[in-house]
């Protein structure tokens, strides 16, 4: 019997800081608003031409390797949670398996959205805890600010999403007692459009009718929120799913020292901390910074956390998340 144990963390986040202040320029909007219901202070855009989703990735992933203190070449399998991929296919797994140099090892793509990182570890916990693999490279990395609505009309959007990546690598541990206690995964996809983006897809209207169209006024190939509707669904699923791990363990919520949750909006955060009865050392909070940067949220978070000594050996850490799909879930660990 094995258990799986996060072994190294890194995160990168491009150098362009984009304030509340910057985007009232662009649309009308002001720091006063997008702080009273999002949180969010600032966020980070790429520069076109110096960073992809992959390229973030693979800088994530590089100062995690060398945490963990193996060689790249020990990687034995790579998970890659995006839905901002360089290429509408190959996903950007291989593009991260050729751009390390490492051999030729299986690359996995996972478009869970703002769910994706925790889908990614619980696929690692399963491959090690099989003994398939010991070393499993997850990364989370988005590049949102070339897709965006830049405009009034986007605005309910285009203010909260920021850019940037995390990774974790993720390898064998003897005692089972302690690393990845438990994963949670569950989906509604009764909701899939509350929180989408339609085109471009095969299912529907791919590149060729949108070039055909060409109508300035199609909102289809910007992202859509339901805001109201998600976040009432978010503050139920993440009390769900927090709470089924804690029981899966025999715990209750008095014995999280750290609960890292997806980075979607400061008031989902602070009702579920509520919800939880847990002070503000015990929930790691850093959307005010990056905004949502979806499936790079909790690897970026977990890492500035574990880099201020908030998080440390034989603490009870909680990764939850909810987002498209809907699908959410929990990750239940034992540092």
């Amino acid at each position: 019997m094995y258990n799986s144990k996060i072994i190294g963390l890194g995160h990168y986040v491009p150098e362009n800081v984009v304030t509340n202040d910057d985007l009232s320029k662009l649309m009308d909007t002001n720091d006063e608003w997008i702080q009273e219901r999002t949180g969010i202070k600032e966020r980070r855009h790429v520069i076109k031409g110096e960073d992809t989703t992959t390229t973030m990735g693979v800088k994530a992933a590089k100062i995690a390797i060398e945490r963990a203190g193996i060689d790249k070449d020990e990687i034995d399998f790579i998970v890659f949670a995006t839905l901002s991929p360089d290429y509408y296919f190959p996903g950007p797994g291989v593009l991260v398996q050729r751009d390390l140099g490492i051999k030729t090892v299986g690359a996995l793509d996972v478009r869970n959205q703002c769910s994706g990182f925790v889908y990614g570890i619980s696929v690692a916990d399963q491959y090690i805890k099989s003994g398939m693999y010991k070393n499993v490279l997850v990364i989370g990395s988005e590049v949102h600010s070339t897709g965006l609505d830049m405009t009034t009309r986007g605005r309910g959007v285009s203010v909260i999403f920021g850019d940037g990546a995390g990774a974790a690598v993720v390898s064998r541990e003897e005692d089972t007692a302690k690393g990845i206690l438990s994963t949670h995964l569950h989906s509604e996809g009764q909701h899939a459009e509350e929180l989408s983006l339609i085109a471009p897809g095969m299912g529907k209207r791919w590149v060729t009718d949108i070039i055909e169209e060409n109508d300035p006024n199609d909102e289809s190939y910007f992202p859509y929120m339901n805001g109201q509707f998600v976040f009432k669904n978010a503050v139920v699923r993440f009390s769900e799913v927090i709470m089924e791990g804690l029981q899966t363990n025999g715990l209750t919520p008095a014995d999280i020292n750290m609960l890292v949750p997806h980075q979607a909006n400061l008031r989902i955060s602070q009702f579920v901390q509520k919800k939880f009865g847990l002070s503000n050392d015990q929930v790691y909070n850093n959307i005010m910074n990056y905004g949502n940067t979806t499936a790079a949220s909790i690897p970026i978070a977990l890492t500035e956390a574990w880099e201020k000594g908030k998080v440390k050996d034989g603490d009870l850490v909680i990764l939850a998340a909810f987002g498209s799909g809907f699908t959410w879930g929990s990750v239940i660990i034992r540092w």
